[in-house]
């Protein structure tokens, strides 16, 4: 679709082959006009800085630097710092007043309760979707299965990751329910760069597969009670990975303050 402005009347065209003009009579130029690129320039922002986040690109605690993030996105400070914002409504971010932005530091208290809330959130979704799912959802979910079995094999982590994901959403999708979607967004959009480090993990990340194939015979089955178990210990699984990693981490940076000082 191609727009055209003459004085004070806008010309659209269906596309640039197309000789049929719709014509709209005294339309006046408005920030309205340029909204609809803006907004969608800075969701393609957020999409871009959420996969850095994940993928650890931006680690946790650090603080995320306009000006450095503005020329690897190629973008204006305008659209970043509006996806900044939607980042922290989502949880990956932090906003300090005065003093920009941080990415999000979780506590080990906050990764227990997050996962706890997680598994209970992935098992019910799991177990409706066993009895709501169609056969085409299904097919689409084994689809992606087979995909990512493709990228473990060659360890492509963030292939891996980002249909791992998609499988996950497929099966809260097909739980049917909006309010469990809701809130299964939410609270998963905390834990998406803890997810994505547990796998880094191989012998955790061999296990995840197996689970994976799991989902997949339960799903067929039909099997609620199948399907609830597995999720709850693919979710409790991944915790423990990731709580091994933080104290890993944090143990580490007391050995360098400890060393700094002696």
């Amino acid at each position: 679709m191609l727009l055209r402005v003459n004085h004070n009347e806008l010309y659209v065209l269906t596309s640039p082959f197309d000789s049929s003009i719709f014509c709209i009579q005294n339309y006046g130029m408005t920030a309205e006009i340029i909204s609809i690129p803006r907004t969608a320039l800075h969701e393609q922002v957020a999409h871009r800085l959420r996969q850095m986040l994940v993928e650890n690109r931006i680690a946790p605690g650090a603080k995320l630097n306009e000006r450095e993030l503005s020329e690897v996105l190629n973008v204006s400070r305008t659209p970043l710092r509006e996806a900044i914002k939607m980042l922290a409504a989502e949880g990956l971010v932090e906003l300090l007043t005065n003093r920009g932005a941080i990415a999000v530091e979780l506590l080990e208290a906050d990764v227990l309760n997050t996962f706890e809330v997680m598994a209970g959130l992935e098992a019910q979704s799991g177990e409706l979707a066993t009895q709501r799912i169609t056969d085409a959802e299904l097919t689409e979910i084994k689809a992606m299965h087979f995909e990512m079995l493709a990228a473990y094999t060659r360890r492509d982590l963030p292939s891996y990751y980002r249909l791992n994901s998609a499988i996950h959403s497929g099966i809260n999708a097909a739980a049917k329910n909006a309010v469990l979607t809701s809130t299964y967004k939410q609270v998963n959009a905390r834990l998406q760069a803890l997810r994505f480090r547990s796998n880094q993990d191989e012998e955790k990340w061999t296990s995840a597969m197996q689970e994976h194939e799991q989902m997949i015979n339960a799903l067929e089955a039909r099997d609620p009670v199948a399907m609830r178990e597995v999720l709850m210990r693919h979710l409790f699984n991944k915790r423990d990975v990731v709580i091994g990693q933080l104290r890993a981490a944090n143990a580490q940076k007391f050995a360098v303050l400890a060393e700094g000082k002696s």
